[in-house]
């Protein structure tokens, strides 16, 4: 299994008080496209984190590529992340760099290759994403769903095993969401990766995905395909793909005082 987690919690600081996730076994099979979905704010970000070694489990263990990442030196940590690809929220291009310069970073980065083979590796990589004509324009000249596309190329630059997408449709108009999506899909099978995407979009997500992973309050409540989470009953499962605002999660915060203690009423 190229990421495997077992009974895993976690949250900040030596002793925390509050877990963000808990009690978390997931494995995550070869070649698939793995969505993790959830509500804003329950531990979807932080568990690629843990993935990419960012952050250490406070119980459990986390594994990619059969390895344990909290036991590894920071030079195993530095090649198994040769290994990943990392789409960041909202693209996180070097501003100062060209959509060239951008894609050839981590290749010049990790790859000891003569400079006419980084030149043929980014135009093709650019190609993948129908990007090649942009090649000598700067982040600040192209748009926001072109520049997740490039975002997507440096991801692949190194052709990597596995593929961590945060948020990749987020603020995108719907034909940059839906080109997007695609892309993920055909790059994952061209390549023979394994992608893990998390994602609030339930329409694109659930075109593309093998598996979708449902995370609330920090556990996993339920795992599937697309299709059995279409038909689940499950309250939480409903009201996530419906959008409902009301079933288990609720809209308003609970406080101490009422409305009507407040203003007086």
């Amino acid at each position: 299994m190229p990421v495997k987690i077992s009974q895993l919690d976690f949250g900040y600081g030596e002793r925390p008080s509050r877990l963000i996730l808990k009690n978390i076994d997931l494995s995550i099979p070869p070649r698939q496209v793995v969505a993790i979905m959830g509500g804003s704010g329950s531990g979807k970000t932080t568990l690629l984190r843990l993935i990419g070694g960012l952050v250490k489990a406070t119980r459990g263990k986390t594994e990619v590529f059969g390895q344990s990442i909290a036991e590894m030196s920071k030079a195993q940590l530095y090649g198994v992340r040769k290994r990943m690809g990392m789409l960041f929220q909202f693209g996180a291009l070097f501003t100062d760099l060209s959509v060239f310069d951008n894609v050839a970073f981590p290749i010049r980065e990790h790859a000891a290759i003569p400079e006419s083979m980084v030149r043929d590796l980014v135009l093709m990589k650019l190609h993948a994403v129908g990007l090649r004509g942009a090649a000598d324009l700067m982040p600040s000249q192209i748009s926001g769903g072109m520049a997740r596309r490039v975002a997507l190329a440096r991801a692949i630059a190194l052709d990597p095993e596995l593929i961590l997408y945060d948020e990749p449709f987020a603020g995108l108009d719907p034909i940059s969401l839906g080109i997007t999506a695609r892309l993920i899909r055909t790059l994952n099978d061209a390549l023979g990766a394994t992608s893990i995407v998390v994602s609030h979009d339930v329409k694109e997500t659930f075109l593309i995905a093998d598996t979708i992973v449902l995370i609330a309050d920090g556990s996993i409540v339920a795992m599937g395909t697309p299709d059995q989470l279409r038909v689940s009953e499950d309250a939480r499962v409903r009201q996530f793909i419906d959008g409902g605002a009301d079933g288990p999660v609720k809209f308003h915060m609970p406080a101490a005082r009422s409305y009507s203690e407040d203003f007086g009423l």
